[in-house]
Order: structure tokens, then C-alpha cells, then sequence
């Protein structure tokens, strides 16, 4: 029997996440969380932020617990949640099917510890792939830990990147210029870095084109 699933992480930083998400995404429509996971975001955000369509995704294997999260809490802002994962080539790949798209792309991406568990290509392939799903005034919310100049920024991220590492070789807690790169390649510019509980950070981009109006 499926039980439904259940992040100790999720609980903790759900609600220093939403102050954040709270601000920048107080103009938005169409949410795209990539990475669901257990559904604990989710549900969470979308109560909280009744004027969102909250759309989940992930790997097709955590879809039945995310359903049993959303099928719980009932919410009318949270449609079925549909399977998207990034893979290293090609990146037109970036999802085993189409993704179900607003007519005019999601004006909003959030992720949330999802970077250092994917591989670099895979971290790759998602930003080149951003560009088909966004709206021209899109805003994108990484949630995570990050380096920074190529330093850790705590002695507990380099322990957690350690482990990462003996799990994956190929995952590990990224550089935040490495990242922003990879963004401002598709035309997302940083427009705030918010340092978050547990040496985590909260980077935000948005579209070029609502930055030139």
C-alpha cells in the first residue's frame, strides 16, 4: 500500500520559502514547479497563494505520492501534476512528452533542491530547455544551497556536498555564477539573491523583456 509521502526538509523551509515567494510572485499566474517531489510545497504554496495555477511535475516514479498530497488537500489551483525530467542530451528531451503549457508559457518556474542532485549536463539541458515553457515576462525561483566563487559558503554545505558526492559522483552543490551563466544564456537576469535558513539561498531571474519596458 502507498503511503503518502513525507519531507522533514519541506516542513522546515516551506515557510521561510513562501515569504520570499510571497513578494515575487504576488503579479504572477501560471506557476511550473520543477521537482515536486512529495507534493509538500505544493500544497502548501497554492493554499497560500489562492491567485496561482500551481502546476507540479517531476519523474513519473513520485507522481502517485504527489497526487495523494494534492488529492487531499482538494485545492482548485492545483492541477494533475504531469512527468518532466531533464536529461543530459539532447536537451529538446528535457521531457518524455509534451508539456501541458499555458497559451502564453508559465510566468513563473520554481525549483527548489533540485540543481545538486541532477547531474551538470541535466542542469544544463533544464535551462536550455526554460526558454519553449516561459512567458516573455517570466520569473524563475531556484531554491537551494549554492557556492559562491567557488567556496562554500558554510562547513555544513561542504559536508552535505561530500555526501552527495559518495552518493553520485556526478551531483554536488553548484556554483551560483555557474548557474546564473546558464540563465543569463537565455536571457534571465538576476534580479535578487536572498539568503535563506540553513545556508541556503533563494535565486530569483526574470525575463529580459520585462526589465526593458
Amino acid at each position: 500500500m502507498l503511503h503518502k509521502p513525507h519531507s522533514p526538509s519541506c516542513e522546515r523551509n516551506k515557510a521561510p520559502i513562501l515569504e520570499v515567494l510571497r513578494a515575487y510572485f504576488a503579479d504572477r499566474r501560471h506557476v511550473l514547479e520543477i521537482g515536486s517531489g512529495t507534493g509538500q510545497h505544493a500544497v502548501h504554496f497554492a493554499e497560500a497563494m489562492p491567485w496561482l495555477t500551481w502546476q507540479c511535475s517531476d519523474d513519473e516514479a513520485y507522481l502517485p505520492g504527489i497526487r495523494m498530497w494534492l488529492d487531499e488537500a482538494r485545492l482548485p489551483n492545483t492541477p494533475a501534476p504531469f512527468p518532466l525530467q531533464a536529461v543530459a542530451m539532447p536537451a529538446a528531451h528535457f521531457a518524455p512528452q509534451p508539456v501541458p503549457t499555458p497559451a502564453d508559457g508559465y510566468d513563473a518556474v520554481f525549483s527548489a533542491n533540485t540543481l545538486h542532485i541532477m547531474g551538470w549536463p541535466e542542469v544544463e539541458a533544464l535551462f536550455a530547455s526554460l526558454p519553449t515553457l516561459l512567458a516573455d515576462d517570466a520569473t524563475l525561483a531556484v531554491y537551494g544551497p549554492f557556492n559562491i566563487g567557488g567556496t562554500y559558503t558554510s562547513e555544513s554545505n561542504r559536508e552535505f556536498d561530500d555526501w552527495l558526492k559518495a552518493r553520485d559522483a556526478r551531483s554536488g552543490i553548484r556554483d551560483l555564477e555557474a548557474v546564473n551563466a546558464l540563465a543569463d544564456g537565455i536571457g534571465l537576469q538576476l534580479v535578487a539573491d536572498v539568503a535563506m535558513p540553513a545556508n541556503n539561498r533563494m535565486l530569483l531571474w526574470r525575463r529580459d523583456t520585462i526589465l526593458q519596458v
